[in-house]
């Protein structure tokens, strides 16, 4: 067994014509600062949600509603199977938008921002509450007026129907959003579409 001394007069010895690299001649070891083009995407696109979306829903002229009609839509191409589903109720909802007792400008915001927010998270099936205009004395129901056109506006709105009784009757609406791109990759993969 060798000595601690004797092993570092050894190592010295072997170091002796050994010269230390110059200062400024180290490897730089920092990951390049290139655009690949999936950052600059990732860029765009977090900066494309801060800035503010306008609110594209008209208050012009719309058609008054009455507090027993009843809101029906869809869009070509969806199933009947699906639509009657969604006339009945039979889908879980999975998030509410209560617009009792605002104006119509304020339900406009809420209304656009609901949409666009569901669309985010991608929720499927929603309901919107905004009342039968029962405690008015001509029985019309203004916001319910405008929510029948408003989502007819939004290309993201797939049907609408009124809500059973159960859910509030005329004075609510279940509203279908277009499936989202993970809905839309889980069922290529569960099918076997492309």
């Amino acid at each position: 067994m060798m000595s601690a001394q004797h092993s570092d007069s050894d190592f010295l010895k072997e170091m002796a014509d050994v010269t230390p690299l110059p200062a400024g001649n180290l490897a730089d070891v920092r990951k390049p600062r290139e655009d690949t083009p999936g950052k600059s995407i990732r860029r765009s696109l977090a900066v494309s949600d801060l800035r503010p979306v306008r609110n594209f829903l008209t208050t012009d002229h719309v058609e008054m509603l009455r507090s027993e009609d009843v809101l029906s839509y869809r869009r070509p191409g969806v199933q009947h199977g699906v639509f009657r589903k969604l006339r009945l109720g039979q889908y879980e909802m999975e998030a509410r938008l209560d617009l009792h007792k605002i104006t119509v400008e304020q339900a406009r915001k809420e209304v656009f921002a609901f949409i666009r927010d569901c669309v985010r998270y991608e929720l499927r099936t929603v309901m919107i509450l905004h009342g039968k205009g029962d405690r008015n004395p001509d029985r019309i129901a203004t916001i319910k007026s405008y929510v029948n056109k408003w989502l007819q506006e939004f290309d993201d709105v797939l049907a609408f129907h009124s809500a059973q009784s159960r859910h509030g009757g005329t004075g609510a609406v279940y509203v279908m959003l277009r499936k989202g791109e993970k809905a839309r990759q889980e069922n290529r993969e569960r099918f076997g579409g492309r």
